[in-house]
């Protein structure tokens, strides 16, 4: 992953990413209370941004905290930072902690002003070998909390199932729970199986994906049937074809499952009809507010 942009916000500041300081007794740092969102950035226009500001409304009521910014405001506070990033093809992240209160308590919850933080990235680009041979991911059993739907700053447990990833040179980690597809470390997980694209139904186990939402999207105008229903894990390992998508992955073809094929062993072309037609969208949107 390449090193971030060098220009951040920080609490109303726009100031070089190596100056932003933070309180040691903020609740992010001490607890993990804190919600993010990661969305990527075409052309300097922010992807799906009224999706990504709904999920990070839901994640922030979801541990009991308010939005700070209206949309209009988020809008402004993230555009104004791609723009002093340079613009172009990127990923913005941003973040609300709960505050730094001058010592740690558990309970109550307390009424702090919010901390807000956001940086850019460089967008990664797929390299030539992963559109032409898909790449390998492995299986571990879902040890994550109980409210996945959250977007919380909270990943210990997702770094963990990454690492297995990396251990075994994969590229990510698809996750098990009751003998059930849940999604993926840091991914969501589409299956295709007779013709159609399917996915576990949204709910507290898995996080809302906005890529996986456009994915969709694109799967039904391409003519791609598409369906929510438990996806288990015979049913995964048995599947046509195996996806994964996420903000900085767009959408990539899985075509090993801990070291066996995904059927052919090859990128699929329902993979190939969705990943072309991204692509296009990418294009329509050139230009246009977001």
């Amino acid at each position: 992953m390449a090193e971030p942009l060098p220009v951040c916000y920080l609490n109303g500041e726009y100031l070089p990413l190596a100056a932003a300081r933070i309180s040691p007794f903020d609740r992010a740092f001490l607890y993990g209370d804190a919600v993010y969102e990661v969305m990527p950035v075409y052309g300097g226009r922010g992807f799906r941004f009224p999706h990504h500001c709904e999920r990070l409304a839901r994640s922030l009521a979801g541990i009991r905290m308010e939005d700070p910014h209206p949309r209009a405001e988020w809008r402004a506070i993230l555009g104004t930072l791609i723009e002093r990033n340079g613009g172009g093809d990127c990923y913005v992240y941003w973040q609300v902690s709960r505050g730094a209160p001058l010592g740690r308590t558990h309970a109550p919850l307390p009424t702090l002003p919010r901390t807000v933080f956001a940086f850019c990235a460089p967008l990664p680009a797929p390299a030539p070998a992963t559109l032409e041979r898909g790449i390998a991911c492995v299986t571990a059993v879902d040890t994550r909390w109980a409210r996945c739907d959250i977007k919380s700053t909270a990943l210990l447990a997702n770094v963990l199932l990454r690492q297995l990833s990396v251990d075994a040179g994969a590229a990510e980690t698809l996750l098990l729970r009751d003998g059930e597809l849940t999604e993926a470390s840091a991914s969501a997980v589409h299956v295709v199986r007779d013709g159609a694209l399917c996915m576990p139904p949204n709910s507290p186990r898995i996080l809302e994906g906005t890529t996986r939402g456009a994915v969709v999207d694109l799967a039904l105008r391409a003519g791609i049937p598409c369906r929510e229903a438990p996806v288990t894990e015979a049913q995964l390992r048995a599947a046509d074809e195996v996806w994964i998508s996420a903000a900085t992955r767009e959408v990539q073809a899985v075509t090993s499952l801990d070291g066996r094929p995904v059927s052919t062993g090859r990128p699929g072309p329902l993979w190939r009809r969705v990943y072309d037609a991204f692509q296009q969208h990418k294009r329509e949107l050139a230009g246009t507010p977001w």
